[in-house]
């Protein structure tokens, strides 16, 4: 039996990288999924189309996660079409690195609208559904960044390290209600960020990394699943490192 089977997941930022990697993962498991992107074009065709493939349904939806109206009318729509939401992944993230001395207020508050307000629109969202359901699954997606800190990405690792706190908040604050809130914090990872880096650059990151590899999305995916399954149900608060040895 799939750990997942019918159970109905929503992934934000699930068109590409390890999104895409989370959404395929659980379909793999039976999970009917729902994810949204701030486009919607031919890679979220595809991977509605891929998790269709596996016997599961699957929907896409247009969603700037930083606008908590529109977020809502997500969660709304995902619950009109399921009739629930068992599992949120809160993937969505972008970069905008520099300095801090170079480092422009919008780039600022770009991500960490993006990263952390939208991780915090999405929780609220969902997480009055989830009480009433009396059960749930919250995973958000850090960085290794947010724990360790990063030179030029001191937005990046402000947000995610601001992830990491309002997940272990929440986990306390839903954790009678039978709602389990973790974070993965994920090491390098094999995605068209990575694809842009130097020969050098790699090298240099190589370095850094124990296992002396990056990740595969799909090990990131696997650890996510992991954590939305019937495995992890004494588990909330918690932050597990994906990252090849980095913070050790």
């Amino acid at each position: 039996m799939a750990v997942l089977e019918n159970k109905v997941a929503l992934i934000t930022g699930g068109a590409r990288g390890i999104g895409r990697a989370i959404a395929l993962a659980f379909a793999s498991e039976g999970a009917h999924v729902a994810f949204s992107d701030i486009e919607l074009g031919s890679a979220a065709q595809e991977v509605v189309d891929l998790i269709r493939a596996k016997g599961v349904k699957a929907i896409a939806l247009q969603s700037d996660v930083r606008d908590f109206a529109l977020t809502q009318s997500v969660v709304d729509s995902v619950i009109k079409e399921f009739q629930r939401i068992d599992i949120l992944v809160n993937n969505a993230g972008i970069t905008r690195d520099n300095l801090l001395l170079r480092m422009t207020e919008e780039d600022w508050d770009l991500v960490i609208d993006t990263n952390l307000k939208g991780v915090f629109n999405y929780c609220r969202a969902v997480s009055r559904h989830m009480m009433s359901q009396r059960e749930g699954k919250i995973i958000n997606i850090s960085s290794i960044v947010g724990v360790i800190g990063n030179p030029g990405q001191v937005n990046y690792s402000a947000s995610k390290a601001g992830v990491i706190g309002l997940t272990k908040t929440l986990a306390k604050e839903l954790a009678s209600r039978n709602i389990q809130v973790n974070a993965v914090a994920p090491g390098f990872v094999e995605t068209a960020m990575t694809e842009k880096l130097t020969p050098q650059q790699r090298e240099a990151l190589l370095n850094i990394i124990p296992m002396k590899r990056t990740a595969q999305p799909g090990e990131i995916a696997s650890v996510v699943v992991f954590l939305a399954s019937p495995a992890a149900r004494y588990i909330t608060g918690q932050v597990l490192c994906v990252d090849g040895g980095i913070a050790i």
